[in-house]
C-alpha cells in the first residue's frame, strides 16, 4: 500500500453525495430561534468585552484528518487564543466531511469546507449556509502528471490524454475543461480513486489531485511531478471556508467573531511559522495518523506561502474574499453545474466588522 493509501485513504474533496446529506438533514432542522433586540455596534464593542466574554463550547467541523490542513486551529487551541475569546473549549471534529449536513441538523457550530460543496448545497439543496471568510484563498486542485509521463503543463498538453478522475471530482473536471474551450471528447476520463497508483503505474497520464497532498507525497517519494493547478487556469475558488448557518449570523454574531479573532492570530502563527504547524499535526493534534513528518512539513509551507496569503489578505487581512474573488468563484460554481449567487454564498460582514474592531489583526504578528 502506498503512502497516499495509508494517511489519506479515500478522502472527498468535493461535493461527494453532500446533496443526499443536505436534503436529509434539511429535513431534520429545526426552527429558526427568535433574533437579538438590540446589538452592540462595532464601535461599543472592545477588546476587554470580547475577552470576557462567555461563549462555553463549540464544535468545529474539518474538512479531512487532523493534519497541517489545519495548522492554525492547532495553534488557536495550543497557544489559548480560543480560551482568550471567551471559549471554554473547542471541538474539532476530524473528517473527511463538506459539513453540510453537520451545519444544517445542528451537530456543529461551524465548518471547515470549500465553496464547491458549500455551493452545492445552497444553490442545489436551499440549505440556510453562508461563507464567512476563506484560509485557502487559492483552489488547490490540480492536474497531477510525471515528468517522464504524461508530463502536463498546459491546458493543450492534456488534449488526447487518459486523466484519472474520481467521481466526486467529475463535475469540476469537466468545468475546467469548459474553462478551456473543452470538451469530455477531447480527453479520455478514467475513473479512479485517490491513491495515485495509476499515474506512477502509467495507467493514466494525469491524475485529479490536491497541490498540498498528493502531488508532494509522489515528489517526496522520489518522483518528478509536474502541476497543472485548475487556479491558474480558469477555475479559481475559495476552499477551507468558515461556514455557518444564517441563524448563527442572525443570533451569534458576537460569538462567531470572536471565533473568527482566535482563528485569524492562530492562522497568522500558522504562516510565520510553517514547521511549528507541521510539528503540531505531527506530534500532538495528528500524533495517532502516522504522518510523514517530511510531507507534513512541505504541505505546510506550500500552503502558507500559496494558498493562505494574497495580495488581498496582505492588504485587508487573512480569510478575507474580496468581490472579485467572490465573483471567480461564483462563475467556478457556474462551470461544475452549479448555479447560486455571491449574495446567496457569502456573507463577509462578520469578518468586516472583526478588522474594523481590531484593525491590528490586519497584520497581527504573533
Amino acid at each position: 500500500m502506498s503512502l497516499l493509501a495509508e494517511v489519506f485513504g479515500t478522502k472527498t474533496r468535493t461535493v461527494v453525495a453532500a446533496a443526499a446529506a443536505t436534503a436529509a438533514a434539511l429535513t431534520l432542522a429545526a426552527c429558526s430561534s427568535g433574533t437579538s433586540d438590540e446589538e452592540p455596534s462595532a464601535e461599543e464593542s472592545s477588546t476587554e468585552t470580547m475577552e470576557e466574554a462567555s461563549y462555553g463550547d463549540l464544535t468545529v467541523q474539518l474538512s479531512w484528518i487532523k493534519n497541517e490542513e489545519f495548522a492554525g486551529e492547532f495553534f488557536a487551541d495550543s497557544k489559548g487564543y480560543y480560551t482568550e475569546a471567551g471559549f471554554d473549549t473547542v471541538n474539532l471534529v476530524p473528517g473527511p466531511s463538506t459539513g453540510v449536513a453537520e451545519l444544517v441538523s445542528g451537530q456543529v457550530d461551524v465548518a471547515l469546507s470549500d465553496a464547491v460543496s458549500i455551493g452545492s448545497g445552497v444553490g442545489n439543496e436551499g440549505a440556510p449556509l453562508k461563507i464567512i471568510g476563506a484560509t485557502y484563498q487559492k483552489n488547490p486542485f490540480t492536474v497531477l502528471s510525471l515528468a517522464d509521463g504524461g508530463n502536463i503543463a498546459t491546458v493543450d498538453d492534456m488534449v488526447g490524454k487518459r486523466i484519472g478522475v474520481q467521481d466526486s471530482n467529475t463535475a469540476l473536471f469537466t468545468a475546467l475543461l469548459a474553462a478551456n474551450g473543452l470538451t469530455s471528447d477531447d480527453v479520455e476520463i478514467v475513473p479512479v480513486q485517490y491513491d495515485p497508483a495509476p499515474l506512477v503505474a502509467g495507467e493514466v497520464d494525469g491524475f485529479i489531485a490536491y497541490l498540498t497532498n498528493e502531488s508532494l507525497i509522489l515528489e517526496h517519494e522520489g518522483y518528478d511531478t509536474v502541476n497543472l493547478p485548475f487556479a491558474d487556469n480558469g477555475l479559481p475558488f475559495v476552499a477551507e471556508t468558515f461556514t455557518v448557518t444564517d441563524d448563527a449570523i442572525a443570533n451569534d454574531r458576537e460569538m462567531l467573531k470572536a471565533f473568527l479573532v482566535a482563528e485569524i492570530k492562530g492562522w497568522t502563527d500558522a504562516v510565520l511559522d510553517p514547521a511549528e504547524g507541521s510539528r503540531l499535526a505531527v506530534e500532538e493534534y495528528g500524533v495517532d495518523l502516522g504522518l510523514n513528518p517530511e510531507v507534513s512539513a512541505l504541505g505546510s509551507t506550500t500552503q502558507s506561502e500559496e494558498l493562505v496569503v494574497s495580495d488581498e489578505t496582505a492588504e485587508n487581512g487573512l480569510f478575507t474574499i474580496s468581490e472579485a474573488l467572490q465573483a471567480e468563484t461564483i462563475t467556478s460554481l457556474e462551470g461544475a453545474g452549479i448555479t447560486v449567487t455571491a449574495e446567496d454564498l457569502f456573507d463577509m460582514s462578520l469578518l468586516a466588522e472583526v478588522y474594523e474592531m481590531y484593525p491590528e489583526l490586519v497584520d497581527y504578528a504573533g
